[in-house]
Parts: C-alpha cells; structure tokens; sequence
C-alpha cells in the first residue's frame, strides 16, 4: 500500500518513511534518504532498486547525514543530486521575492501561496542560514541601499521600501548594515547567495568582479570569516542574486557531477599577503592530487613556514575554488577541515573518482 502523501511541515516517523521507501513513492524525495546497511549505499524514497530486508534500512534527513554515517550514493536514483536544485515548491516564492524585493511579507502571504509558514522557516533555516521573515527583510533593506546608491533620498527609500517611520528604517538599517544610510553610502556592496550541493549548502558572495566568498554554511566560525571580508573589502554584505553568483553556481553543480576540474569565475581572496602566496600554491595542487603543509611551505620558499600554511590554509575562505581540501599531513591523513573532515574526504574522493 502506497504511503499517505506526506505533510512537509512535520517529518515522518519511521514507519511511514520505511512504507514510502518500500512502496517507492516519489512524494517523499527530499523529505527523507535511505541508506542500505547490507551495501553501504543510500537512495531517494522513489529509488526503483530492489529493496532490502527493512531491518536494514537506516534513514536520514539529508544526503550530508548519510555520506557523514559512511554511506555513498546509489548510482541508479542518484539521491545526492537532490540537493543540486532549488525544490519546485519554493522557486515560486524565491522568484516573487525577487520580482518585489520590498515587499512586506506575513504568513497568511505564504499561505496565500499555498505554503506552510513551517515548511518554509525549516527550509530557508536549512538552506540560507536564516528564517524567511529575516530574509525577506533583507531583501527590502538591500533594495532600500540600492536606490539611495542610485541617488533616491534616504527617507523617500525608507517609505518605498514598506517603512512607516524613518527611525525605525534607520534602526533596522543600522542593525543590519552596522552603520546610518548616509554612512553605508561610502561602502560596496557584495551580494550573497546560497548554492545546494550534495554535501549541504554553501554560502557564496560576490562583488561586480570576483568571487570573495564561497563556504559551507555551517562552517566553524563562518561569522569570523564574513567579517574579515566585509572589513578587508570595506563592504557590505546583503542577499540577492547576480549573473556572477549564477555562473559560479553552474560551475559548482558541474564539479559536483564530474564534469568540471578548473573553475573559470574570476576570484578574489582577501588576506595577508603570506596568505595570498599560500593560496596561490594551493591552487598549483592538481585535480585529484595532495601535497602536504610542509610541501606547500617548500612551494612558496617558506620551507620552515609548514605552521603558517596551516593557519592560511584554515583561514581560507574560497572552499573548492582554492582547493584547500587537497592538503594532508604529513604522515597522509586528513588533518582538520573547518567544514568537517568528513567533507574533505568526500571532496578527495569525488576527484579520484573523476581524475581516474
């Protein structure tokens, strides 16, 4: 018997996940991965293999849970290319928030939509590190920036942008941008955009000519690192979308798939210069291959510097663009990854298996 279709604003429990994956019901890809214990392998609900004993089916929430747990992709659903795309359910929404960026939007506005307010807050949680309302209101702080920059009165903005007072606009202004509307004007802008890989989302920021961001949103002190951005670029980070950011995000899907070994968006890495030497070297390391800190030190012509290219390595802030996943230790094992070890062995194997 077919699963009942499920209700995304609530997970399933066990015993509906084990129905919709034994039944194949394709309503629940996305909702939930299944990972075979007998194979190693996880699959999407809808998966047409044979199925297994349900004693050996292990379920997870996302294809990063189960590839942490030591499970790979089945070659036949292809699960982790699930999160690859924005889901159908949402692209309406995404698309009206950037038809009216000052819109002021509520739940019954979601509903409208037909959405769960839920559903909604538990994916742009998942997906833009942030709950809808925060971001939607974002969005109406950077188009009310976008204007002044275009020479639009601040008050005029303010009003335009869904404000009913220009001290409050001014408040959230500040909290947001961290300084008034007249000093915000002397600062760039760099817009940020979420980007799905099978390995989770990455956050992603770019200014008119390069690239200066690119980090798993759950990266350790990912906070640290945007402010170092923000300050070293003299900017202000604010959410939207670009042609650059768009291009980037081809280019990531088709690493992810294999298909790509170079990336061809213009970069542009904030740092020392001890650190921009690093990262240059890093970029020399080639698809699929490793070298160790105290190879990357000799690289630069700093053979006693294999600390340093530790902390360079660590603070770099273009994850996959600057390969700094491809640095081992010196006796070959996986030394720290700020967005998990586990996702630096997953991205090594990635490149092994394509390199080969």
């Amino acid at each position: 018997m077919k699963a009942a279709t499920p209700a995304r604003d609530r997970l399933p429990n066990r015993t509906q996940m084990l129905a919709a994956f034994m039944s194949r019901d394709e309503a629940y890809d996305g909702i939930f991965i299944a990972g075979v214990t007998t194979t190693g392998i996880y699959c999407r609900s809808s998966c047409s293999a044979r199925k297994p004993n349900p004693e050996n089916v292990e379920f997870f929430l996302s294809a990063t849970e189960a590839v942490r747990n030591g499970f790979r992709p089945c070659l036949r659903c292809r699960p982790d290319e699930l999160g690859r795309t924005t889901p159908d359910w949402v692209r309406p929404l995404l698309n009206a928030i950037e038809e009216d960026p000052v819109r002021r939007w509520r739940d019954a506005d979601l509903e409208s939509f037909g959405l769960s307010p839920t559903r909604v807050r538990r994916w742009f949680k998942a997906h833009r590190g942030t709950t809808f309302h925060r971001y939607s209101r974002a969005r109406r702080l950077a188009s009310a920036k976008s204007t002044m920059d275009a020479g639009t009165a601040v008050t005029t903005a303010a009003f335009d942008a869904g404000w009913d007072s220009l001290s409050g606009f001014n408040e959230a202004f500040k909290g947001f941008f961290g300084s008034t509307p007249t000093g915000a004007a002397r600062r760039q802008v760099v817009t940020v955009t979420c980007i799905p890989t099978p390995l989770g989302p990455l956050i992603a920021a770019a200014s008119d000519q390069a690239i200066h961001l690119v980090e798993f949103v759950d990266r350790i002190r990912l906070d640290k690192q945007i402010r170092r951005i923000e300050d070293g670029l003299d900017a202000h980070f604010i959410p939207g979308s670009s042609l650059l950011l768009a291009r980037l995000e081809v280019e990531i899907g088709e690493y992810f798939s294999g298909e790509r070994r170079d990336f061809t968006v213009p970069i542009h890495p904030v740092g020392t210069e001890f650190q921009r030497r690093v990262w240059s070297a890093l970029r020399e390391i080639s698809y699929g291959d490793t070298a160790t800190y105290a190879q990357v030190a000799r690289a630069i012509g700093s053979p006693n510097a294999a600390r340093g290219v530790g902390r360079a390595n660590g603070d770099n802030a273009l994850a996959i663009l600057i390969p700094c996943h491809r640095v081992i230790g010196s006796n070959g094992k996986l030394t720290g990854y700020g967005a998990g070890v586990w996702r630096k062995e997953r991205l090594l194997e990635i490149e092994t298996v394509s390199g080969s």
